[in-house]
């Protein structure tokens, strides 16, 4: 199993869409690229924390890789807008993805690469190593299975 950190949006929906995902084995949101180990939702809001929202995916290799993970991630969103993902206004909805390793960085400069080629705008999806992620409150996890919308 592999991890991978998208940051593209606010949370709920994006975590709901790749948990649907064949090969996705689990799901978490939380809160990752800021200057502290440990937030809240609430200064994560007020903007000052730095970190932005993420999905955290454990994912089956061999069902999924994540060069497919990441072309999804460009499909289900506007990399294209910075700080914001529609109403959704601030850097905490900026478009990211965390890396763990040289590998995923790699990979995740070549699909942004090939994903800037086919649009006309200029990405702004940043490309980071993970750091500072924390699990966000758990209200938040699972959150459009448990409304049921």
């Amino acid at each position: 199993m592999q991890k991978c950190y998208l940051a593209l949006g606010c949370f709920w929906k994006p975590e709901e869409t790749f948990r649907n995902l064949k090969g996705i084995a689990e799901t978490e949101v939380g809160y990752a690229g800021g200057k502290a180990k440990k937030v809240t939702y609430e200064e994560v809001c007020n903007g000052d924390s730095g970190h932005a929202e993420t999905v955290k995916l454990t994912f089956d290799e061999s069902l999924i890789s994540f060069e497919k993970i990441l072309e999804y991630f460009f499909n289900i969103h506007d990399p294209t807008q910075k700080d914001m993902q529609y109403p959704d206004v601030g850097t905490q909805y900026r478009s990211e993805i965390f890396y763990e390793n040289e590998e995923q960085k790699k990979i995740a400069e070549k699909i942004k690469d090939l994903f800037s080629k086919k649009i006309s705008k200029k990405i702004e999806t940043n490309i980071s190593e993970i750091k500072n992620y924390c699990k966000a409150e758990e209200y938040h996890q699972k959150y459009i299975k448990k409304r049921g919308t």
